[in-house]
């Protein structure tokens, strides 16, 4: 009965959500096991915005943000591609590349996506910067069960993890909402200006699972 207890209280202590403001989640390692788990109530998108900042010296392919469900497992996918300025972006399992991106190593970045279902139009967007509009997919929803993933791409639904697609480097500030945000609303995003979090994803509310070696730690201010 004590064992029972215990398991319940770590399980709800999980599921908490945490304020992660001036926290970043640190990938220090490539491994085809440590990732963060993210979780949600929604299951239900017909249209998505993902922002984050990411920073990494990778110059192989890698994942920076895997939405997937048992019916596409690259539902929502925001993948980098080892050419520099090239991106892969998915939705309900089909995708589009985006080329001539301006993106350094070692720096960090803004990166917000955005997909609609009605037009199936994606957009990426790196620093405050659009890329063309591509159709990828349109018709139906992203509907649940949903697994996100950050620092891996999911092969199967919630694993499927390869080593050469690990992400390493650092992430912060994930928000995701249920709708586009508007030109503005990105560029307020990207210049750490006045925004709405997300509905679905709120980086000031975060629930979320570490599996492997996944660090959390402060935001590093550098001198003036």
């Amino acid at each position: 009965m004590l064992l029972v207890l215990l398991l319940v209280m770590l399980t709800s202590c999980t599921a908490v959500p945490q304020n992660l403001s001036n926290k970043i989640f640190t990938f220090p390692q490539q491994t085809n096991t440590a990732h963060v788990r993210v979780t949600t109530s929604r299951q239900d998108l017909k249209a998505v915005t993902v922002c984050f900042r990411s920073f990494t010296d990778l110059n192989r392919d890698h994942s920076l943000f895997s939405l997937a469900t048992p019916s596409a497992i690259n539902n929502f996918l925001i993948f980098k591609k080892a050419a520099n300025g090239l991106f892969d972006l998915w939705a309900r399992g089909k995708s589009n590349k985006v080329e001539g991106i301006a993106y350094k190593l070692n720096t960090w970045h803004s990166i917000c996506s955005t997909w609609d279902s009605t037009s199936g139009l994606m957009q990426l967007w790196v620093n405050g910067v659009p890329s063309s509009k591509k159709f990828t997919n349109s018709g139906s929803n992203i509907n649940g069960p949903i697994i996100i993933v950050l620092g891996q791409e999911q092969d199967t639904h919630g694993g499927g993890f390869d080593i050469k697609q690990s992400f390493v480097g650092m992430m912060s500030d994930v928000h995701m909402w249920d709708h586009t945000l508007s030109p503005c609303e990105i560029q307020n995003y990207s210049n750490n200006r006045s925004f709405t979090p997300g509905n679905v994803l709120n980086w000031n509310a975060f629930e979320f699972q570490i599996v492997g070696r996944v660090l959390i730690e402060n935001k590093q201010e550098l001198c003036q």
